[in-house]
């Protein structure tokens, strides 16, 4: 059945799917198999829940399967109920720790609870130091609660982290108008400048446009 669903025959694999269902309607293993089916290669998520529920009726201590329901609540925007998942799975210690800390801080964003958030950006850094990403998304965090010169210093890690990969003129957009709140005009023009400049098939399409509005934003030194 993996084989069909990476090979992208889906109809295939599905119809296999529910034909094990069929023939074993009491394996929690096959009923998993089924909801990652629709859920993931299917990209159906609510069609996935029935099935993910069905398996923890039969094996309630299968932790995978607990993730990936939680998985599911998080993209049906249930995200009340995908922390409450996510939190047992953490209390359990369940092996993907960093799995677990990037999807709760996802769904704690999505429920505004910013500093809970944080933490766990910062939990998911411990497990994946040097992952610009996550540096990025705790500086959105640390951003949104107040903390700028923190956020600053996390967009400036992720940067230099990313030098030998092409600087990505995202988190230099970014640093940029934190920069320009913090009253660094110079600092700013540079990142913006900069930005412009690295820009790469495949960025955000409003992406260039952004990064010359807000350089043409800036005070110029005499206004400053």
């Amino acid at each position: 059945m993996d084989h069909l669903r990476r090979t992208g025959r889906y109809a295939s694999a599905w119809a296999l799917a529910l034909s094990l269902a069929t023939a074993h309607p009491r394996l929690a293993r096959v009923l998993m198999e089924v909801a990652m089916t629709v859920g993931i290669w299917g990209g159906a998520p609510a069609e996935a829940l029935p099935w993910f529920e069905r398996a923890l009726e039969l094996a309630p201590g299968h932790r995978t399967t607990r993730l990936h329901r939680a998985l599911c609540l998080a993209r049906l925007g249930r995200h009340g109920e995908a922390v409450a998942e996510f939190d047992a799975l953490v209390d359990g210690g369940y092996r993907k720790a960093l799995v677990l800390h990037m999807k709760r801080a996802e769904s704690l964003e999505a429920l505004g609870r910013h500093a809970e958030a944080e933490r766990d950006w910062t939990l998911a850094l411990a497990e994946d130091a040097d992952n610009p990403w996550l540096l990025q998304q705790r500086a959105t965090a640390r951003t949104r609660l107040g903390r700028r010169e923190e956020a600053l210093r996390d967009l400036t890690d992720a940067l230099a982290l990313q030098r030998g990969d092409g600087v990505d003129p995202e988190l230099l957009h970014e640093r940029g108008l934190l920069r320009a709140q913090s009253g660094d005009i110079e600092g700013a023009r540079v990142d913006f400048q900069t930005g412009l400049a690295a820009l790469r098939r495949g960025d955000p399409p409003a992406l260039p446009e952004a990064l010359r509005a807000a350089l043409q934003a800036l005070p110029t030194a005499r206004e400053a």
